[in-house]
């Protein structure tokens, strides 16, 4: 299984998921077989502004069929169903952590994700016009 995960930097399993999984600059891929890690690759984003479609298109010219992300939104997600590539979000911390509770199955998600990053945007927008 390979899985993909959005990375705030390119420290590969030392980096934490990135909460905006459409902002991330760097993807962790990490092959698991036979419930252990086997391979860890960080790959730079080879774009700067992206169309829907393309993050998922990326990950899945990687060959992930898993993606753990923070947040995603709802077009998103329906790409990655669409290519046959299983979501879930309110993934945080550090990816090592994170793909190890996967693998175990025991993944603690924020189901409060959506909320938090509505608030984050709602206040983004009330410092655009007058925060210092």
């Amino acid at each position: 299984m390979r899985i993909a995960i959005p990375a705030e930097d390119n420290r590969g399993l030392e980096s934490n998921v990135s909460r905006h999984f459409g902002r991330a600059e760097y993807f962790v891929f990490v092959d698991v077989e036979e419930g252990k890690t086997k391979n860890v690759e960080v790959v730079e984003v080879p774009f700067d502004e992206h169309s829907p479609g393309d993050l998922p298109n990326f990950i899945k010219e990687h060959n992930a069929e898993v993606v753990l992300a923070y947040g995603m939104g709802r077009r998103a997600i329906d790409y990655f169903n669409q290519l046959g590539i299983e979501v879930v979000t309110g993934a945080y911390g550090k990816i090592k952590d994170v793909v190890e509770a996967f693998i175990h199955q025991v993944l603690e998600v924020d189901p409060y994700w959506k909320e938090k990053i509505e608030r984050e945007k709602e206040h983004k927008g009330e410092c655009e016009e007058g925060c210092k």
